[in-house]
Parts: structure tokens; C-alpha cells; sequence
């Protein structure tokens, strides 16, 4: 059976084959326990995790010791939210965010706000975006935190955050950033954005599964964050267990990689892109695009196709690995919360497709993708009567 073209690149990458040789011999030979620090084992263990500490804080822009490791950015996320809220609570317990964040990030919040916090989720225009003034105008004097993302991870759209951020800074306020989507995609250097934390997962951009990481900028140190994960006091007490020296090894190297091609080969996806959507769209009526026209990555289309059943439109393209949404997500059988948040109409979330294009991605591919879509929904319209 012929595998189908691969165009879900926001759910998962493969693992580039130089980062797999970078992580060979962390299985095999330096396989010590960094932790122990009594022989030769755990010593080499520890300086390729110093190693690939300082490698990802030089790619972010922050410093070695502001890099928390972690199983990926689902964890970051918690206890960048948790951590600080928990933290925070005699300060404040007013927290913000938005409502096209990744559940990842929403489903924390709704449990904080069981715990008693206080929740504002912002709403976003019909690209999807949120601006600053309305995040200054969500603030309190009560309040200890923004959560914000920088790429939306079905519809591409990025957020303002240096701005949102700057403007929290001036009022005392934390700001989150999960840039889990945009890592790799976009020019993403933390210093830059303003912000007191940023989360991030390796297996977006060609990295292994199981491990990423928060970074936590000095200003927002010890006393500031709760732990999540007790029991050994790893990673500056923030976040304890045995170290994923192979995972760490490959976030790192997954990193660099990703960071030095990051502006070819965002180029080249944007221009791959635009052939997949002008593909589509001179073929097709009735499709509604989601998300901004210009603020968004290189990589990502999201379609929403008018006068198809929407589990009839996926099942359908057997030819093709496409996602609705969020991966974490998929399983759900509601419309995305990212497209209703949008305004998209019921019948059009449930018949979108979100193509995300990757490293691996070829014109060959991109071309063949236009012809199945385009054939696949006019079987489906000519079914229902629709031409």
C-alpha cells in the first residue's frame, strides 16, 4: 500500500537523521545517570546536558541557566501556569489568555480557575489574532499572568507578543509564551519577545518525542515558580526526574539545525504554501481561508470547504495525512474551539482541513495534494447535488 503524502508537519516531524546520530551514542556509551556524580558515567553524561543546555539558550537567546528541561510542551506549559500561579497567589490570582491557545494551555487555565483563580479569556478578531490594547484592557490590579502563544497551531496565525509583553512588563505583569508552533517555523529569540516564559517541545521541528523545554528568564527565578514535579531537585528544583540525556541531546541538536535553515527554508514553505492554496483555491469555489493574510507561518493552510460533509471530506482523502485541527484534539468530535473562536459557521469547522507543510516537503507532493483535494471535493458535492 502506498503511503499517503505527509502534510500534518504541525502534529509531528520525523526526526532529522543527524539529530538520530547525535543521540546514538547517548544509549550505548554515555549512558550514565547525569545525576550521579561520584564517576566517569554520570560526569559525561552531565557535560552533554551542559552542552545541549547552552546550545538551546544560544538558539533562544537567553541564558544556559534560564533552559528547564522537560518531557515536551504540554509540561512546560503546566508548570510555566501552575508553577506561577501557585506561586503568585498571595500577589494576585487574576490570570489572562486567549481563546484559540492550544488546550495545553486552556485546559490549565479552566483547572486553576476551579482552584479559585480568576480566568479572562480573550476573544479574537476573524483572523484569529488578538491586539494589545485589548490585553491592557483586560489587565487588574489583581492580576499575575498572561498567557499568550506566538503561532496558532491550526490556522498559523501569530500574535503580537513583543508588544502584549512589553506592555505587561510596565505593569508588573508575567507573560507566557507558548511558542511551541513557531519554533523552527519563525525567528524566535526570547530576550527579544520581552517575555518571562516560553515553552517549546523538540518534536515540532525535527526533534525527538518526549522532551522540551521552558525557559524561565532570571527576572522571574526561584520563589516565582512552583514546582509541578518533586523528588530529587533536578533543574534548579523546578522540575524533578532522571534527565532524558538522548532526548536532550536531540532537542539541542534538532534546535541548531532548525534555527540555522530557518529563514531558507521558511521561504521555501511559504512559496510551497501559496502553490498548494492558489492550487486549490482557482479550482474550487467555496472555500473559506482561516487566518491572517500575513501574520501567520510560512507552513500552514487551513481550508474550510462549503457544500461537504466534514467526516466525509477527511475520511475520504485516504491519499492524503491531513489533520481537521490540533492533533490533541482529534479525537474530539466538536467543532475546533480555534474556528468557532474565529466565527466560522458550525457546517464550515467540521469541513475544514489544515494542511501544514515540512522540511520533507516537495512541489511533486504539493501538486498531487491540489489534485486530490480538488477531486475529492467535487465527488463529494456532485453526491449532494451541488456542482
Amino acid at each position: 500500500m502506498t503511503r499517503p503524502i505527509y502534510l500534518d508537519y504541525n502534529a509531528t516531524t520525523p526526526v532529522d537523521p543527524r539529530v538520530v546520530e547525535a543521540m546514538l551514542p547517548c544509549f550505548t556509551e554515555h549512558f550514565g545517570n547525569p545525576s550521579s556524580r561520584t564517576h566517569a558515567y554520570g560526569w559525561a553524561a552531565a557535560a552533554l546536558v551542559d552542552d545541549a543546555r547552552r546550545r538551546v539558550a544560544a538558539a533562544l537567546g537567553v541564558q544556559p541557566e534560564e533552559v528547564i528541561f522537560t518531557s515536551g510542551a504540554t509540561e512546560a506549559n503546566n508548570l510555566a501556569l501552575k508553577g506561577t500561579a501557585l506561586a503568585q497567589a498571595q500577589r494576585g490570582r487574576h490570570i489572562v489568555t486567549c481563546a484559540t491557545e492550544h488546550k495545553a494551555v486552556l485546559d490549565p487555565c479552566r483547572t486553576l480557575a476551579a482552584q479559585g483563580f480568576s480566568l479572562t479569556v480573550l476573544g479574537v478578531d476573524r483572523f484569529g489574532r488578538v491586539e494589545p490594547p485589548q490585553v491592557v484592557d483586560a489587565l487588574r490590579d489583581d492580576t499575575i499572568l498572561v498567557s499568550l502563544m506566538l503561532a496558532n497551531n491550526e490556522i498559523g496565525t501569530l500574535h503580537p507578543v513583543a508588544e502584549v509583553a512589553a506592555l505587561c512588563r510596565q505593569r508588573g505583569v508575567l507573560v507566557h509564551c507558548d511558542a511551541t508552533q513557531a519554533v523552527g517555523k519563525i525567528p524566535v529569540n526570547a530576550a527579544a519577545l520581552g517575555v518571562d516564559l516560553l515553552s517549546l517541545s523538540a518534536h515540532k521541528f525535527y526533534g525527538p518525542k518526549g522532551v522540551g523545554a521552558l525557559v524561565v528568564r532570571q527576572r522571574h527565578r526561584r520563589g516565582a515558580l512552583v514546582p509541578l514535579v518533586e523528588g530529587g531537585g533536578h533543574e534548579q528544583g523546578l522540575r524533578s526526574g532522571t534527565l532524558n540525556v538522548p532526548g536532550i541531546v536531540g532537542c539541542a541538536r534538532a534546535l541548531e539545525l532548525a534555527v540555522a535553515d530557518c529563514e531558507g527554508e521558511a521561504q521555501r514553505l511559504h512559496t510551497l504554501r501559496n502553490r498548494l492554496r492558489e492550487g486549490i483555491l482557482g479550482r474550487l469555489d467555496g472555500v473559506v481561508e482561516n487566518g491572517h493574510p500575513v501574520e501567520r507561518l510560512p507552513n500552514t493552510l487551513s481550508l474550510s470547504f462549503e457544500g461537504v460533509d466534514g467526516a466525509a471530506l477527511l475520511v475520504g482523502l485516504r491519499e492524503l495525512a491531513v489533520s481537521p485541527g490540533s492533533a490533541c484534539t482529534s479525537a474530539d468530535p466538536r467543532p475546533s474551539h480555534v474556528l468557532e473562536a474565529l466565527g466560522l459557521p458550525r457546517h464550515l469547522a467540521h469541513a475544514t482541513l489544515r494542511f501544514s507543510l515540512g522540511r520533507p516537503t516537495t512541489e511533486e507532493e504539493v501538486t498531487a495534494a491540489v489534485d486530490i483535494v480538488v477531486r475529492h471535493v467535487q465527488q463529494l458535492r456532485r453526491a449532494t447535488g451541488r456542482r
